[in-house]
């Protein structure tokens, strides 16, 4: 039971967020002297750096998700609920939600990031995004049916909007998901649609830099465009996206491609509830914070993760928006806590950089770590073993390995169903009618 403020025996602290960040700081309170309260509007964590593998058919949404209840089943001090965070109340210590208000006396916010159109309204409206479980499900759903009207058109130009596939965005989503949606023309479609030419199928990856994995090194970008090449990936970069409209998508250099299927990995920014003063939030709408993860202004209130800006003359874009930076602030946060609470000083946070990696496509990945650099075949199981211990549950490392080792060798993704068919906004031209 969830005790009111003169109730309670230990300092509430409340975590907004169940993605990598704000699990971390949940852990790391266990058995120690707090009541811990984590709000999400879903009520599991997911694996988001496997989130193209559901998108494609690899694997099934509940491999890379997991019951946030389940996880921390034996920790006593820890509640969940299940909701949408409307507002924060600073000066009252208030957490409003969609079912109910709760108090706090240190908050956490780890609210994560959404998709950046970068104001581009039209692009939003028809390009599909790919932060959560139920985007990378329409996702799967919306490549297989554009397969499927691909069939139903005799006319090889009519059908070829429907089987070019562009993704927009030469970060480590982008690179992965388009390199697994080349092995999908490669390996499954001549299979399961013997009416297509795999010569019909176009996978095109578009990156407005001169290099994609730009946080990577030069050898791994060269290495990675490489091997989407040798996939047959048709690799844009210096591209920038200036429309689509439902049918065509075109860019700043005059070109343009028509296409049904359009997959925005080139941006995100942060996400949060009211409450935060508009004076502190930075580029990439995220909230500043200082060395200790608290934001700027506010009492016994943090942000860690992909919605935090700690802006240092060390980091002066902040802290890259990746999963170790979210865990380890989550960590830092809730030690930190701990010496408040207890009247002791802490240092500033320090993030230690394990390296970058990313795959692309079967037996293919490229590996930085500090000065050292892997890629091919050895890269590749590297990247299979990280990611492997790191998802939550076991037999959600079992039934991930078994897809893998199937996959590894039959060259087949076998989850290749269209249970909710994904109906994206009406075209507003008649041009394909």
């Amino acid at each position: 039971m969830l005790l009111d403020r003169s109730e309670r025996s230990f300092p509430r602290v409340i975590i907004i967020g169940g993605g990598f960040g704000g699990v971390e700081a949940a852990r790391k309170l266990k058995d120690k002297e707090v009541e811990v309260l984590l709000i999400d509007r879903n009520n599991f964590h997911t694996f988001q750096p496997l989130m193209y593998q559901v998108a494609t058919g690899t694997l099934a949404a509940d491999a890379i998700s997991f019951p946030i209840r389940k996880m921390f089943k034996s920790q006593v001090n820890f509640h969940f609920r299940m909701a949408e965070v409307l507002n924060i109340n600073e000066q009252s210590k208030v957490v409003f939600t969609s079912v109910g208000e709760y108090d706090y006396d240190y908050l956490i916010i780890a609210t994560g990031a959404t998709s950046n159109f970068f104001g581009n309204k039209q692009v939003e409206k028809y390009a599909l995004p790919m932060k959560s479980i139920k985007e990378a499900l329409d996702i799967r759903s919306y490549v297989l049916q554009n397969l499927e009207e691909a069939v139903l058109r005799k006319n090889t130009m009519d059908r070829q909007r429907f089987l070019n596939f562009v993704v927009v965005g030469g970060g480590p989503t982008g690179v992965e998901l388009s390199g697994a949606i080349a092995e999908i023309q490669l390996h499954m479609l001549k299979k399961d649609y013997p009416e297509l030419s795999t010569h019909e199928m176009n996978v095109y990856l578009v990156e407005g830099t001169g290099k994609i994995l730009g946080a990577l090194s030069e050898k791994s970008s060269q290495d990675a465009t490489r091997y989407l090449q040798e996939l047959g990936v048709k690799v844009k970069l210096n591209t920038q996206v200036t429309g689509y409209d439902g049918n065509t998508i075109t860019f700043s250099n005059g070109e343009s491609i028509d296409t049904k299927t359009v997959i925005w990995g080139a941006g995100v920014m942060g996400q949060f509830p009211e409450g935060i003063p508009s004076e502190i939030i930075e580029r990439g709408n995220r909230i500043a914070t200082d060395g200790q993860c608290r934001v700027i202004g506010m009492q016994n209130v943090y942000a860690i993760g992909d919605v935090s800006a700690m802006i240092t003359e060390q980091t002066p874009r902040g802290l890259p928006g990746v999963a170790p930076v979210a865990q380890q602030q989550g960590s830092f946060v809730a030690e930190h806590i701990l010496k408040s609470i207890n009247g002791e000083t802490s240092t500033e946070f320090k993030y230690f950089d394990k390296g970058s990696m990313a795959t692309v496509g079967r037996n293919r990945a490229v590996v930085d770590m500090g000065n050292f650099h892997m890629k091919g075949f050895l890269a590749w199981l590297t990247w299979m073993f990280v990611h492997l211990v790191s998802i939550f549950g076991f037999r959600n490392k079992l039934v991930t390995f078994i897809n893998w080792t199937l996959k590894f060798f039959t060259k087949n993704s076998g989850i290749r169903l269209i249970i909710n068919k994904y109906n994206r906004p009406a075209v507003e031209t008649a041009k394909d009618v």
